[in-house]
């Protein structure tokens, strides 16, 4: 690791030791974070620190210490729940979408329930069909919640800190495979935002949107197709809900054209909604239609070739903006 870069995994530890130290009122619960440091090694070291009173390793029981977050956020604290796996987070869906979401409302604004959630979502590390889900849209479909996606190192830095001041209950997906990238963070830079999408990428021929670790096959995408003269403008979503239209919209607007990546599953997908977005919103300034590259509709293999042919990649990627700045011309 060069002197001035961090690792995603590192830039996570940062931003939960900063919400430690900087509030007593924040402790982290979740499966294994204690002693064993996490499953991704996330919160290694931090019960050294903290001590197991903030540091609160749990049982194998979702529903009971995602429960037990819900009434310790309701009662004034700052939980950070880490949910090991996005599968895992399906046990909780009762506190997750039941009472966390819906429990500001129906109290009519009485209760707040300021409770951060932390996942870890994706394919790609070879874990087969029960470890490796992309379900952060699911999450997006619900009112109430605020969905995060950080991709670059900064955001993994950053967004827990705005995410922990938000009165809501805001879930944080982290892609298992960001946490060995590497990059450096501007020492000019101390806060994040968690509204608003960001361009990564200019281009005029072409708009790639994308999330999390899609975000970086987007960009090889582009240098591919920079190598043949087509300029892919990329669109980091990273805010899941409530979606940035306006910026997806403002690029298309120049571009005129749009690839939609997202590793779940088509149907019923966040790419589904942008696009219907775009159908909607942004209609007449399409010069083509939209197109979407998206995860195939199987449970997850576990043989490598056949994971990464589940998964979309840079040059289906590259081949789908292709075929809209350069459609093929059809003889009469």
């Amino acid at each position: 690791m060069a002197a001035n870069s961090i690792s995603y995994r590192e830039a996570c530890r940062q931003a939960i030791r900063e919400a430690l130290l900087s509030d007593p009122k924040t402790f982290v619960m979740g499966e294994d974070i204690g002693r064993y440091g996490g499953c991704y090694a996330v919160t290694k070291g931090l019960i050294d620190e903290f001590g197991d009173e903030r540091m609160r390793d749990t049982p194998l029981s979702e529903s009971a210490f995602v429960g037990a977050g819900i009434g310790a956020a309701l009662t004034g604290m700052r939980p950070i729940v880490e949910i090991m796996t996005v599968n895992f987070s399906l046990l909780a869906l009762d506190q997750i979408v039941n009472n966390a979401a819906t429990i500001p409302h129906m109290s009519g604004g009485q209760f707040a329930v300021p409770l951060v959630i932390r996942m870890a979502t994706g394919g790609g590390r070879r874990v087969a069909a029960q470890h490796s889900h992309s379900l952060e849209g699911w999450y997006a479909h619900i009112p109430g919640l605020r969905v995060l996606a950080p991709a670059v190192v900064e955001d993994a830095r950053y967004m827990l800190k705005a995410a922990l001041a938000d009165p809501n209950p805001v879930l944080i997906f982290e892609h298992v495979m960001l946490y060995n990238m590497e990059a450096a963070l501007d020492p000019a830079v101390s806060e994040v935002d968690i509204d608003r999408a960001k361009r990564r990428r200019e281009g005029a021929d072409v708009t790639l949107v994308a999330y999390g670790n899609g975000l970086f096959k987007a960009l090889a995408a582009a240098d591919l197709l920079a190598a043949e003269g087509i300029a892919a403008e990329v669109i980091d979503l990273r805010v899941l809900r409530p979606l940035d239209t306006a910026t997806i919209l403002a690029s298309l607007a120049k571009t005129r054209r749009v690839v939609i990546v997202d590793e779940a599953w088509r149907s019923g997908s966040l790419a589904a909604e942008i696009g219907m977005r775009i159908a909607e919103e942004g209609f007449f300034d399409l010069d083509a239609p939209p197109r979407r590259v998206c995860g195939r509709e199987v449970p997850m293999p576990y043989a490598p070739h056949l994971e990464d042919a589940a998964l979309p990649q840079p040059a289906e990627i590259a081949a789908a903006a292709r075929a809209l700045v350069r459609p093929a011309k059809v003889n009469p």
